[in-house]
């Protein structure tokens, strides 16, 4: 059996360096039978030297859409990601997983259960975590070891209530939905400068139309927006819609999203220039196998309404936060950091 490996990384630019750092390691030695993928959004731009990384660029090419089944064939053994194929990713080949980032709760479930697919000559799987204590995934597993029971059931019209509110804005125009996906499904897999052309004319009509709406409108769209796109992907999972206008929304909604500004007070942070990693040190703590008895786990549900209140940010000095995290050391991996932020 070809096993298959899956690095968990704590960053897109952590996802970016390993896969330099592997694939210059699997040179020095000579290895011609292994060949690593990567997998995070967007760009990257390194701190360090100002180079730019792409998904496509550093896999040579293969699109986004390739990816999985390029990793089921023989030709690639290590995934390493940010963010991505952490949850709904089935490959009965992988064994071995390497975490380099904090796992808490359902999340801590999700990734490491992308490990329990069964294949011929697979009898045991492995696990070597750099961050997580054995304690913390015990806890995270005890719940949902046993049964557990399913609770209430989405309300699958909120779907169609969101998609009216939606389609009654000034921002949508229901013929540009059905021209991008005109465009869009004609050739999906390959499409050319000319149609990406199109397609992003037809988005930038309702960009325009966005941006002349008050703040207040402004978040409320974009939310409304966001709980379509969440719950359309969440059902779709779960129930054959037979409604291609509600795929064809779906599909629209998907690449506004994308291009809607954002608010320059809104939410985000850019640590790179304030806060660097320094070094890892690297000592094995323990090893062996996490022993589990039945959990007494909460009802499992799916979104039942929708939310359109954004988050509250709480806000603190970047001085004090690096001087805790300089502190703190867990599993088998610690790090320094070092803040050049004023006090």
């Amino acid at each position: 059996m070809a096993r298959k490996a899956m690095v968990v990384t704590g960053s897109r630019l952590h996802a970016v360096r390993y896969k330099l750092a592997i694939d210059e390691y699997i040179s020095e030695k000579c290895y011609a039978d292994i060949k690593t993928l990567v997998a995070f959004s967007g760009e990257v731009v390194d701190p360090d030297d100002g180079h730019k990384f792409t998904e496509v660029g550093m896999n040579n090419g293969i699109k986004e859409s390739e990816l999985p089944e390029k990793f089921s064939s023989e030709e690639f053994q290590l995934l390493i990601v940010a963010e991505k194929y952490q949850t709904g990713f089935d490959q009965p080949l992988l064994h071995t997983m390497y975490v380099d980032k904090r796992l808490d709760g359902v999340q801590a479930v999700q990734t490491l259960s992308r490990l329990n697919r069964t294949a011929p000559g697979k009898t045991d799987t492995f696990v070597l975590d750099f961050v997580n204590e054995r304690e913390d995934i015990q806890k995270a597993f005890q719940p949902y070891y046993g049964e557990t029971d399913i609770g209430e059931m989405p309300d699958v019209h909120q779907l169609y209530a969101i998609q009216t509110e939606l389609e009654a804005s000034p921002v949508i125009d229901k013929a540009e939905v059905t021209a991008f996906c005109e465009i869009w499904f004609r050739n999906r897999r390959d499409p050319t400068v000319g149609e990406h052309k199109q397609l992003n004319g037809i988005i930038d009509r309702a960009v325009e139309r966005y941006k002349t709406l008050d703040d207040s409108d402004q978040d409320q769209f974009k939310s409304k927006l966001v709980s379509f796109r969440n719950l359309y992907a969440f059902l779709a999972q779960m129930i054959p819609y037979q409604d291609s206008d509600l795929e064809k929304f779906y599909t629209y909604a998907r690449f506004l999203l994308l291009k809607l500004p954002r608010r320059s007070s809104g939410s985000g942070y850019e640590l790179e220039d304030e806060v660097a990693l320094r070094y890892y040190r690297l000592e094995q703590v323990s090893s062996g196998s996490i022993d589990l008895e039945d959990g007494e786990a909460d009802a499992l549900k799916g979104p039942t309404e929708v939310g359109l209140r954004a988050a509250d940010d709480k806000r603190v000095a970047l001085s004090q936060l690096t001087l805790q995290l300089s502190c703190f050391e867990v599993g088998t991996l610690s790090g320094g950091l070092v803040s050049s932020a004023p006090e």
